[in-house]
């Protein structure tokens, strides 16, 4: 791939990020919207999360599978029919007269995002060898997983009060056509492959249902499947360890900067998901915002990450290797959780909100690029679309369990200020401040895991290698 003119590969980096960034939208678009939704097709409270969790559950769920499907089918034939699929689910979500339908239209999608999320990253790993080049390219993608969630909630709160809920699901259809006809104009043929191999099924089977058992009870709060799915977890294990060719060879977690990448970025997303969805929460709930002040009141956040993420993270990066940014920006997101920790009932935006708005956006915008260098800088080629969907994976079951741990530690203290006597909304407010807190404790967590223990490969040019391997090292 790397034979590609620098323009071509900039192009296709561009098609890859905004096909990612429609799969990453949909995990906190809805979260503004819910109420409309639930009003608007009769939703239940305890069945309108599963607008979320459907998506969550196959998405979550298929990942390993669809990283292997690139690396046997080739990651480009993946894209295109993950953009494809995910553009006609948005399509029938949009359109959808009733709950059940609008749930299995998520379901799809979040099929649809597997196949596209898992590959992305994986394309772009093959399309820039150029350690400078790479981390500027891993910088946008950075932006792209990271501000995603806040782009999601800021278009969530515009479409939703300025037109309706349709459009946080119809805007997905012109771009999800235009990223398919670029995508043929732009992505590189797959390589021809002599020996593709086969499907692992069985391990196939295992994974999935591990995973989506997990993730199925995690959202839905039914803790004792976690038991069936470890033992699926086992069983996938013990198979992979004796299959000629397994889905995920068990080789790659022995690679240390691999397994400490996905340790960070569990902890990372599970403090990064509860943000945005409680943030949302603390200003409609206790501030009293409506959809469109919520969706605004993200921008600085959207606004900063960009910044960072695009002109400020490859240059730390290059300068000062991949642990020292790591650190400082995942410390810069733990300072802003603790702030947002002491947001009281009648807080102002400027004082109270605003602060921890800019230092997330900061921290994200500058920590995702190392996280992500790291975890691909030691995978071989021919398995970096496996290694792709490991990594979305971390992220992806970080990110439920994180939401799932803390709101429950939010209701809990919640329902425990209540008890005592505390008013409905200083009890309300007490539940989101000890979920921010433990945020902030799993976000510092995760600076100190990237900071002790990666090890990762210079990132500078060859003439500036010893100097890169000495601040590595440090």
């Amino acid at each position: 791939m790397t034979d590609l003119t620098t323009r071509s590969r900039w192009l296709a980096l561009y098609v890859l990020c905004l096909g990612d960034l429609m799969i990453v939208l949909d995990s906190s678009i809805v979260n503004v919207a819910l109420p409309s939704i639930q009003e608007d097709l009769g939703f239940s409270q305890s069945a309108l999360a599963w607008v979320v969790n459907a998506y969550l559950l196959t998405f979550g769920g298929f990942l390993l599978l669809s990283g292997r499907l690139g690396d046997l089918l080739g990651n480009r034939r993946v894209f295109l029919g993950g953009v494809v699929s995910f553009t006609v689910a948005s399509v029938a979500c949009g359109l959808a007269p009733s709950a059940g339908l609008l749930v299995v239209g998520r379901a799809v999608q979040g099929l649809g995002g597997a196949a596209v999320s898992a590959v992305a990253l994986s394309l772009i790993v093959g399309l820039f060898a150029d350690p400078a080049e790479r981390a500027r390219a891993m910088g946008v993608f950075g932006f792209v997983m990271s501000g995603g969630g806040a782009v999601g909630v800021l278009l969530g709160g515009v479409l939703t009060g300025l037109f309706s809920w349709h459009w946080i699901f119809l805007v997905n259809v012109p771009i999800g056509v235009a990223v398919w006809v670029a995508a043929r104009r732009v992505l590189p043929a797959d390589e021809a492959v002599a020996r593709r191999g086969r499907i692992d099924l069985l391990g196939a089977v295992l994974v999935t249902g591990a995973l989506m058992t997990s993730v199925y009870a995690i959202v839905d709060s039914r803790w004792g499947l976690l038991v069936a799915s470890a033992a699926l977890l086992a069983a996938f294990v013990a198979w992979e360890s004796r299959t000629a060719e397994p889905l995920v060879p068990l080789r790659l977690f022995r690679l240390r900067n691999v397994a400490v990448s996905q340790v960070v970025g569990v902890l990372w997303a599970a403090a990064m998901f509860a943000w945005f969805f409680l943030a949302a929460l603390y200003l409609q709930q206790v501030l009293g915002y409506g959809a469109l002040e919520v969706g605004l009141a993200f921008l600085p956040t959207s606004a900063v990450m960009a910044f960072c993420s695009l002109r400020v993270s490859d240059r730390l990066v290059m300068r000062f290797g991949i642990r020292p940014p790591l650190v400082v920006g995942l410390g810069l997101a733990a300072v802003s959780l603790a702030l947002f920790s002491r947001a009281p009932v009648g807080g102002s935006f400027v004082v109270d909100v605003l602060p921890s708005m800019l230092l997330l956006g900061a921290g994200a915008g500058i920590a995702f690029n190392p996280v992500l260098l790291a975890a691909m800088g030691d995978v071989e080629p021919h398995e970096s679309g496996l290694a792709s969907g490991v990594v979305n994976t971390s992220f992806m079951m970080g990110g439920a369990l994180g939401l799932a741990v803390l709101v429950s530690l939010s209701t809990a203290r919640t329902e425990s200020l209540t008890a005592s006597g505390a008013a409905p909304l200083e009890a309300l407010n007490g539940g989101f401040q000890i979920a921010f807190a433990a945020g902030a404790v799993a976000a510092a967590l995760a600076a100190f895991v990237g900071g002790a223990f990666l090890r990762p490969k210079p990132m500078a040019a060859p003439g500036e290698a010893e100097v890169a391997e000495e601040l590595n090292a440090a």
